[in-house]
């Protein structure tokens, strides 16, 4: 009998595996167990919580060069030990290997670099006399003790978009990975321990009830979640009883608009690209497709012939276009929505496991849906592409509009005019025009409506992180 290692908590610069308490971790790609996790109980939280609460007393009074430099080192020790987070990220998520080594970690040493940059960028406005004899200033402060929960689809990512803004502002923090997807999140703080003071950054394991017993803590100033609009909704439920800030990145469902005069082949590339990327498993993927009624029927058969030919599946495949579904309850969800589709709708490929191991869903391309139908209005999470038709501007904004979410949307056409109408009328945080999904360090991403508020990457996202102080001095001569 095999003996799985155990992966504790990282605290101060100390892992600990308090209890006996552990989940199992699972291979989404075979199914098979490959480590256990703790779960945190209540006393574990508060030792992460008061540990970070000590270390802000001193790293709040840290230089925007201190504060710099450890981001720097940190995104340069990631570049080097690459193999080693993609093998903790790809044994939790079952991800292409190739995809997370040439896309995903590059893209999170790029965003550390970025905050890294940016805590020197902290300003407030000039100081002036706004009352006779009397000077106000403003004062940027860190908030003191973030607690952040991240999820299962990119947990090393939403790692560094959670500590890169934190730590840039002076702050603390104490994440909680999500349950299935806790190493690559593990291996971050202890690298981030040799540029940072111990207690900076750590990290604890657990289920809902630890997720719970932190964001409950009042030592926690913020509390920041990337996840489901379900625990978004509870964790500002939480974190109203104590009047701590809320930073909330949720679902999404995110509308594509293909206008008559769109190129069709390169939007049927990229609506594929964007949409089954990451197994769908993203809520900016480009999965409810919302296609003019002079080019809808060219445009469905251009996607069913590209989800016809994308492959995945379980080993011995090497390099799948994309990779399982985090989980055989993930799995088991999206299949039962594929069962429950109404009779008006047809399911033209896939809608189906592929292989006998492992949590992969075949790529997925439905039509003939109505607007309130659930697949419609709820968010897939999974490599399902839905297509409705349109038959006016107007038409098209509506149908985008009339669902819970407002995270991302995209636009299609060669027609200026129109891009600038539709872009104002849509009611999402993120709109492409002519391409979709695409991310930079510089730019915020964050939604409205169900998908939350609040802004992960850009300047935007470090000032979510601070506070605001007035202080005004007398001048006058006493």
């Amino acid at each position: 009998m095999t003996v799985q290692a155990v992966l504790g908590n990282f605290i101060g610069s100390l892992t600990r595996a308090p209890g006996t308490h552990t989940s199992q971790l699972i291979d989404p790609r075979t199914g098979a167990p490959t480590a256990r996790a703790v779960v945190s109980g209540a006393a574990d939280v508060d030792l992460a919580l008061r540990t970070a609460a000590d270390a802000f007393a001193t790293w709040r009074r840290s230089t925007p060069r201190d504060r710099q430099i450890a981001l720097l080192r940190l995104a340069d020790a990631l570049e080097e030990l690459d193999e080693e987070f993609a093998d903790a990220e790809c044994r939790d998520t079952g991800k292409p290997r190739r995809q997370v080594l040439t896309e995903e970690i590059p893209q999170c040493a790029d965003q550390l670099r970025f905050f890294a940059g940016a805590a020197r960028l902290l300003e407030g406005t000039a100081a002036g006399e706004y009352l006779v004899g009397h000077t106000s200033q403003i004062r940027r402060e860190p908030l003191g003790v973030c607690a952040q929960i991240t999820p299962w689809n990119y947990p090393l990512m939403m790692a560094v978009w959670k500590i890169g803004p934190a730590v840039a502002a002076g702050n603390t923090t104490v994440i909680k990975p999500a349950e299935t997807t806790p190493t690559s999140t593990l291996l971050l703080a202890e690298v981030a321990a040799g540029f940072l003071p111990p207690g900076v950054v750590n990290v604890v394991l657990g289920d809902r009830d630890t997720g719970r017993a932190l964001i409950a803590h009042p030592a926690a100033a913020l509390v920041s979640i990337t996840g489901s609009t379900r625990a978004g909704i509870e964790v500002a439920r939480a974190a109203a009883d104590d009047v701590k800030q809320t930073h909330l990145e949720l679902g999404g469902n995110a509308a594509v608009l293909v206008f008559e005069d769109a190129d069709i082949e390169t939007a049927a590339d990229h609506i594929v690209a964007a949409g089954f990327y990451n197994a769908g498993q993203d809520c900016t993927a480009a999965t409810r497709i919302l296609a003019h009624e002079a080019v809808h029927d060219a445009l469905l058969d251009a996607l069913v012939t590209r989800a016809k030919t994308t492959v995945t599946g379980p080993p011995p495949l090497v390099d799948p276009a994309y990779g399982p579904l985090n989980s055989q309850a993930q799995l088991d969800r999206v299949l039962a929505m594929i069962e429950r589709l109404p009779d008006h709708a047809t399911l033209h490929t896939g809608g189906h496991q592929v292989g006998d191991l492992g949590f992969h869903l075949a790529p997925t391309v439905i039509s003939g849906l109505a607007q309130n139908d659930e697949i419609v209005q709820e968010e897939i999470f999974a490599p399902v592409l839905t297509v409705q038709r349109f038959s006016s501007e107007e038409d098209a904004v509506r149908l985008a509009n009339d669902q819970p979410y407002g995270l991302a949307a995209s636009v299609w056409t060669r027609d200026h005019s129109m891009v600038q109408r539709t872009s104002a009328a849509l009611d999402f945080g993120a709109v492409w025009i002519n391409s979709h999904g695409l991310l930079t360090p510089e730019m915020p991403h964050g939604g409205f409506k169900h998908s939350g508020h609040g802004k992960d990457l850009s300047a935007y996202a470090l000032a979510d992180y601070t506070r605001v102080k007035h202080v005004m001095s007398a001048t006058h001569a006493p």
